[in-house]
This record gives structure tokens, C-alpha cells and sequence, in this order.
């Protein structure tokens, strides 16, 4: 009795404390909508193909370098999976005149940072540099994009890392349910697949595989670059001339990305676990960045299960009936259409409470509108939260490649405010009923199956 008392004491204390900002973000969102549009970024292609976005920004002498190029794990082949992380993932490995002891050296010796990783839809690699040191960190990022040397001795410790990785990952149920109900959900598409590969494909990826994919995908005229920080026009073209300028130019190949048809009828996976709690994804294909209904499936999908106390599932199923220790939902927006999925953990004999729960929920904000408060309340909470997206140089970095990669408009924080304060209770209504289909769904539950007595029809 004491415990629950304590939790309902923290929950008062969350949602009081939840209030308090959303009236105060609502005060501030147009100020702070304002100051997001002074983000007067310049875009520039360089001779060589390259798009690069600069945002001057004075205050502190840093300069922060993001870089995408269009090299995800999309590209890879079902019998090479992986290969596009691997790739990313030694370019700090070596260069051809530098190994990678020398490389980390060099960064600590100006006390930089310099990291490269690979993703679904890009690669990404980025610099975080004091002015002073600008041209050596410059230096050291286009060594490792132009002359990567994939050392094999580098190359096969990092697959024995990625390998660990994978075998360690067969222990964490959530991962467990999470890369079950993407095999699921998207099908024949990449996405179906971890990015990172798996431990049938990756012993197959040569060295030759690497330098290939390399050779093929990462070139200037496949790169986006942004720099923010204290560095003028004038500075930034000569320098990226002098460090980028002689990387070559190269017709980049089209790839043939399979489609996700979609599931046509629910499909449930059960995989029995020693646990003592189930952990429990559900959903189905969702929307691209690019799909126009983003802004109001955004706001939607923050009253149903995105915004954490604020939300529906988190109220209803958490908080009013103890059926969740954990829930959210959420629209995963990339490239090509991601997923739409609601996660939960919960005891295992309250899964199917639990599941029957979270479907209630998504019918109901399908069939009724929304109240007005949750609107307000929801639209205030993201517009004046968005300037946080970019209160440093480094944030901005990363929304400005983001910005250019899905061709979103250099004016987009200053439209960000307008585009989801014009979403209508109507709006949500219709994208619910659109993109939520709680007929045809997909549904792992990780858990000792004995109890949790999953229905599979």
C-alpha cells in the first residue's frame, strides 16, 4: 500500500511538473519560434559536387563540421548485410598515412572530436574543433573520407567487435523483440534487417567488399557537409577547398531499394524468454519524412503514446490500471517509409491485458476527436521545445544535414512553428485513421509465455 501511495505521489508530481512546463513553454513558443528563424544558414556546391550548408555563429570560438553521405546499410545485399556500417565504421581505422593509433593521437593533441558511423539511410562522420585548430581538424576529416585504408588487421577486429556485439544483443529482450518485429513488418526492404548485419553475413565481407562500396558510394557530389560555429564564408570556402577540393567527383549508382508491401493480415510471434516481465512491440509500417502528413502525425502521435506522461497510453494503461511499467509510441520517419510501433513492458500475466489495452487506445483516437486541451497543450509542448534542438553548434549541425538530406528548406526552423500550429483536431482524426490500422498488425511478445498466454488470432 505504501509503495503504491509513493507512486501515485510521483506520478502527481510528474504530471504537475509536466503542467507547469507546457504553460511556460506555451508562453515562450513565440519567442522562442523567433529566435529559431535568426538560423540564416548559406548553402554552396563546391566545384567538385559537394553541398555544404554554413551557419556563422560567433559567441564561442568552436566550429562544429557534420557530414552525411548517402551510403546506408539500404545499399547493402541480403548476402553482404552489414557492409555499409562496417565500411563507416573503419574510416577512423587508418589512412594511407596514418594508422589509427596516429589518428586518435592527432585528435587528442588538439583536443578535438572526431568520430564516423554508419546508419539505415547514411553514413555520417563529424568534427567538433576549436577555431585555432580548424585547418588541422579539417585535415584529419578529409583524411579519413578521401584516404581511408581499411587495414585488415583493423577490419577483422571490428568485426569480431560488431560479432560480440550481436551475440551479447541475444540477451537484451527488447532488442530481441525489436529486430523480430522489423523482420516482420518491413519485409523485403532493408529495413528489415539490423544495420549493423548479422552473424551469417558479416564472416562473408572482404576487404575488397569495403573498398568497393567505399569507391563506390563515397564521393563529393554524394556528401552533404554543415558547419556551424565561428568561421565566416570566406574562411569556410577556402578551407574546404584546400582540404575537400581534391576529392574526385564520380557517377554514384542508382540503387533499387525493395518496397514494404505492407502486412495484410495481423501477425503474431511469440518467443519464450526465462523473464519476469514481457517485453512487448506492436505495429506496422508507417510514413517517410517527406510525406506531408508528418506534422499532424506528429501531433497525434504525442497525444496517443509519444509524449511521455502526456500521454494517452501512458495515463490510461500506466497510471489508471497498473498494466505498464513503461509505454510509449512512435512514428520512426526515415528515408523510405519506418515503422510505426508501440512498446511496452509489463508483467507477463498482464500482456494481454495489456495488448488489448494499447488497442483500445489506438481505435480511439481513430473514431473521436481529440479535446482541445490535448491540442493546445501537445502543440504548445513542441513548438517551444523545438528551439532545443538547436541550442548548441553542434545541434545545429546535425538538423541543418538533416534539413538538407530530406531537402526539408534552409527556412525550415522558421516554418517548423507554423506547420504544426496549424494542425486541426480534424487533421488527427484523419492521419489516425490513415496510418493507424490496429486490424492488420504485427505483434512480438518476449516473455515467459506460460504466463503471458498471448491469444494468436
Amino acid at each position: 500500500m505504501a509503495i503504491r501511495k509513493f507512486q501515485k505521489a510521483s506520478v502527481f508530481f510528474m504530471r504537475l511538473l509536466f503542467f507547469g512546463l507546457t504553460v511556460l513553454l506555451s508562453q515562450v513558443a513565440t519567442a522562442d519560434a523567433a529566435t529559431a528563424a535568426k538560423v540564416t544558414a548559406k548553402r554552396i556546391v563546391t566545384e567538385n559536387g559537394m553541398t555544404v550548408i554554413l551557419q556563422e555563429a560567433h559567441s564561442l570560438p568552436v566550429v562544429n563540421v557534420q557530414m552525411i553521405i548517402k551510403a546506408g546499410a539500404v545499399l547493402d545485399t541480403e548476402e553482404k548485410a552489414g557492409l555499409a556500417h562496417l565500411t563507416a565504421s573503419l574510416l577512423e581505422e587508418g589512412t594511407a598515412t596514418r594508422s589509427s593509433t596516429q589518428i586518435a593521437d592527432a585528435v587528442d593533441f588538439i583536443g578535438a572530436e572526431l568520430s564516423a558511423g554508419g546508419g539505415d539511410d547514411y553514413a555520417s562522420a563529424s568534427l567538433r574543433v576549436l577555431k585555432k585548430d580548424l585547418a588541422a581538424g579539417l585535415e584529419l576529416l578529409s583524411d579519413i573520407l578521401i584516404h581511408p585504408s581499411f587495414p585488415e588487421p583493423e577490419l577483422q577486429r571490428k568485426r569480431q567487435e560488431i560479432l560480440g556485439q550481436l551475440i551479447a544483443e541475444k540477451d537484451e529482450p527488447g532488442v530481441v523483440a525489436d529486430k523480430a518485429f522489423n523482420q516482420i513488418v518491413f519485409g523485403a526492404h532493408p529495413y528489415h534487417r539490423p544495420e549493423e548485419g548479422t552473424e551469417l553475413t558479416l564472416p562473408s565481407i572482404t576487404r575488397d567488399d569495403v573498398s568497393l562500396f567505399y569507391d563506390q558510394y563515397y564521393r563529393p557530389n554524394n556528401t552533404i557537409m554543415t558547419i556551424v560555429g565561428d568561421i565566416t564564408e570566406s574562411e569556410a570556402a577556402s578551407l574546404i577547398k584546400t582540404y575537400f577540393g581534391s576529392w574526385p567527383q564520380k557517377p554514384v549508382p542508382t540503387a533499387t531499394v525493395p518496397s514494404a508491401a505492407g502486412l495484410e493480415k495481423p501477425i503474431v510471434k511469440l518467443i519464450d524468454k526465462d523473464l519476469t516481465q514481457a517485453n512487448i512491440i506492436l505495429g506496422h509500417l508507417g510514413i517517410d519524412r517527406k510525406n506531408p502528413d508528418y506534422y499532424a502525425v506528429t501531433v497525434m502521435n504525442y497525444i496517443l503514446g509519444g509524449g511521455g506522461f502526456a500521454s494517452r497510453l501512458m495515463t490510461n494503461l500506466r497510471d489508471n490500471q497498473g498494466l505498464a511499467y513503461s509505454i510509449n509510441s512512435h512514428f520512426q520517419a526515415g528515408a523510405f517509409p519506418g515503422s510505426f510501433s508501440v512498446s511496452l513492458q509489463t508483467r507477463n500475466a498482464a500482456a494481454q491485458e495489456a495488448v488489448d489495452g494499447v488497442l483500445a487506445e489506438i481505435r480511439k483516437i481513430r473514431t473521436a476527436p481529440v479535446t482541445d486541451r490535448e491540442i493546445e497543450e501537445t502543440k504548445a509542448y513542441l513548438i517551444g521545445s523545438f528551439p532545443l534542438r538547436m541550442d548548441t553548434s553542434a545541434r545545429i549541425a546535425n538538423l541543418l544535414a538533416q534539413i538538407e538530406y530530406y531537402n526539408l528548406g534552409l527556412d525550415y526552423a522558421e516554418r517548423y512553428p507554423k506547420l504544426i500550429g496549424a494542425v486541426t483536431k480534424t487533421d488527427i482524426q484523419r492521419v489516425a485513421q490513415k496510418y493507424l490500422d490496429p486490424d492488420h498488425l504485427a505483434l512480438v511478445v518476449v516473455a515467459r509465455q506460460g504466463e503471458a498466454k498471448i491469444r494468436q488470432n
